[in-house]
């Protein structure tokens, strides 16, 4: 039996740092969402378990430079699943873009795997080991993500709202910016958060929030600015921010045709660049 899993891209609407631990993993607070736009795998089972016998095929336009053996992410999640496997992976979000293409990837095998076998998806301390952004990747759903990513709290239903999401086509280095952090600890999000009844009181809410790792990036890549800005200045956008560690950057929306417009606008103005209109998913 074939099957597919959706891997959907991971947005950090906002993302606090808030300490550093004695071996050395950040503290995080973040809110977590996930946008209609992602990669796609699928696979079939190859025989009896045995681990270490599962292939992984990539293909998708972004399918290249990634490999398919190895430390994949999907391989590794396949390992931790210890069943035999082919699988085909279906690229289209852009490698190490702050977006959370391999975490979603590995989440979306794990479920996948355990459609398919039957079998437990793996312990909570298993799957974190493969990533900070594998849990809150593998629960899929807008969630308060706090800790070095292990802690989970599902959000308050989130208005309907739409995100264009726009990457120059450069590969940033998550180990990179956190070491270009100016401090590690910053305040966290409020305690409690509001319950947000339109996309306007949304982005107004993220607005007062921050990505700590946007300033580090933006000395390295200071090319993320020209995207922020470009998102900025579409028609209908109500704030733009750069996700996770980037270079993807976000903008939200209010309809889904201010939103269609605006990837288009971008699109043609930056062709070199990669951009993906989506709902953001509740």
């Amino acid at each position: 039996m074939k099957a597919t899993e959706f891997a959907p891209a991971k947005i950090n609407l906002c993302l606090h740092v808030t300490g550093r631990r004695a071996d050395g993993y950040h503290l995080l607070d973040s809110l977590v969402v996930f946008a209609g736009v992602g990669d796609r795998v699928s696979g079939t089972l190859e025989g009896p378990p045995s681990q270490g016998v599962t292939s992984l095929e990539v293909t998708g336009p972004m399918a290249a430079g990634l490999s398919g053996e190895g430390d994949n992410l999907v391989l590794r999640a396949a390992r931790a699943m210890g069943v035999s496997a082919r699988i085909v992976l279906e690229k289209h979000l852009p490698v190490s873009s702050g977006i959370g293409g391999g975490s979603a990837d590995a989440a979306a095998t794990m479920r996948l795997l355990a459609r398919l076998s039957g079998r437990a998806l793996p312990d909570a301390a298993a799957v974190l080991a493969l990533g900070a952004d594998v849990p809150v990747c593998l629960a899929g759903r807008p969630a308060r993500m706090t800790g070095i990513g292990e802690g989970l709290v599902p959000l308050p239903p989130l208005p309907e709202v739409w995100l264009v999401l726009a990457n120059p086509g450069v590969a940033v280095s998550t180990p990179a910016i956190f070491r270009a952090l100016a401090r590690a600890d910053n305040a966290p999000l409020p305690r409690d958060l509001p319950r947000l009844r339109g996309a306007a009181e949304l982005a107004a809410f993220v607005m007062m929030q921050r990505n700590d790792l946007e300033p580090p990036a933006l000395t390295l890549e200071p090319v993320i600015g020209r995207v922020k800005a470009a998102l900025s200045a579409q028609p209908g956008c109500l704030m733009a921010r750069m996700s996770g560690s980037g270079a993807t950057c976000f903008g939200l929306f209010a309809d889904p045709l201010a939103a269609s417009a605006a990837a288009r606008a971008i699109r043609t103005a930056e062709p070199g660049w990669w951009v993906a209109d989506a709902p953001l998913l509740t």
